[in-house]
């Protein structure tokens, strides 16, 4: 029944993500793709006190609400715990024939906060309720670490030309010349990159897609194609 209604939801956004205000549209990456992991399905672990604190301090979930979930997530994931190699063959279930190698490494780093190579419970509720119920900026903050592909903080024009790249791989635009992304990374860099100082900053990166630079929407509204588009 779940993935019947993401079916419908997908179907229903596919092909209008130009036609919809971009600030409402970085909420649809995260609910569509935390929705099947959460719906995905080896020694049992145990929700301790600090995880449930955390999660119900930073978040509006209640504690019975973390409690549920908790068991939920377990069902599909028994060690508590989701792996690279689990997560790969998610993303390849939820978009089969298309070339997710890379994508799924990009996409991995806004789970992985803590980058010990695990998606835990905690890091797998946070990114889902801010990415469902947080603001724009908060919102912006979770897509910002998938450029930050060396998690420095910062993104500098080599990231930004490897996520294009891997983009348009994914969406299999063959027809697409070398050119034409290139203005893409470019104008997309010296829009966002507002002091000149060659790296994009997280500040620099959400005012640019908030006030809805060209490029940059343009760039965002890519991503996004991903996910909304059969």
């Amino acid at each position: 029944m779940q993935l019947e209604t993401e079916k419908a939801l997908k179907t229903s956004l596919a092909g209008r993500s130009e036609s919809v205000p971009v600030k409402n549209n970085y909420k649809i990456i995260p609910k569509l793709l935390s929705g099947r992991l959460l719906g995905c399905g080896t020694r049992k672990p145990i929700l301790t006190e600090e995880d449930v604190e955390y999660l119900v301090r930073n978040t509006a979930i209640s504690r019975d609400q973390v409690n549920s979930q908790f068991q939920i997530f377990l069902k599909n994931h028994p060690d508590g715990k989701i792996s690279k190699k689990s997560f790969h063959s998610m993303m390849k279930a939820c978009y089969p024939g298309a070339d997710i190698d890379k994508l799924s490494k990009h996409i991995w780093r806004m789970y992985d906060t803590n980058q010990d190579g695990h998606i835990d419970f905690r890091e797998f509720m946070i990114v889902l309720y801010v990415m469902s119920n947080g603001s724009p900026e908060e919102n912006l903050k979770q897509i910002f670490r998938v450029f930050d592909i060396n998690n420095d903080g910062k993104i500098n024009l080599a990231e930004m030309k490897r996520i294009v790249n891997d983009l348009f791989k994914l969406i299999d635009e063959k027809d697409v010349e070398n050119a034409s992304k290139e203005i893409l990374v470019q104008s997309a860099f010296s829009e966002m990159d507002e002091d000149g100082d060659g790296e994009i900053s997280q500040e620099e990166f959400i005012k640019a897609c908030l006030s809805q630079k060209k490029f940059s929407t343009m760039l965002t509204l890519k991503i996004i194609d991903i996910f909304i588009t059969k």
